[in-house]
């Protein structure tokens, strides 16, 4: 893999998308070996395939759609717990473009 290049990340769905598709395949089978996996299926199908992978000054976000406890159907969880996963799945997305792109914290 070449070294990543902020200015190419701003195109990055054609210089990174392998990449992207790594980082986020990856943090979803960890993210489903320590939660419930219904409620990571459907983050994952319906509030992260709408999000945007970010870089900025050194760190990776991610940008997710508006309201995304109201995107959540076919599982119930309360939206706190929702919440905390949610949190817990876009720091593990960033850990993984940190780690699949090369790029130190």
């Amino acid at each position: 893999m070449a070294e990543f290049d902020p200015e190419k990340f701003e195109d990055k769905y054609v210089h990174y998308f392998n990449e992207l598709q790594r980082a986020y395949k990856n943090a979803f089978e960890h993210m489903n070996e320590r939660y419930d996996s219904e409620l990571v299926h459907a983050i994952d199908q319906q509030v992260l395939n709408e999000s945007e992978p970010q870089y900025e000054d050194g760190e990776f976000s991610v940008e997710l759609p508006p309201e995304p406890y109201d995107r959540v159907e076919g599982v119930i969880v309360e939206r706190e717990r929702f919440e905390e996963v949610l949190d817990v799945y876009t720091d593990r997305i960033e850990t993984e473009l940190h780690d699949v792109l090369g790029v130190d914290r």
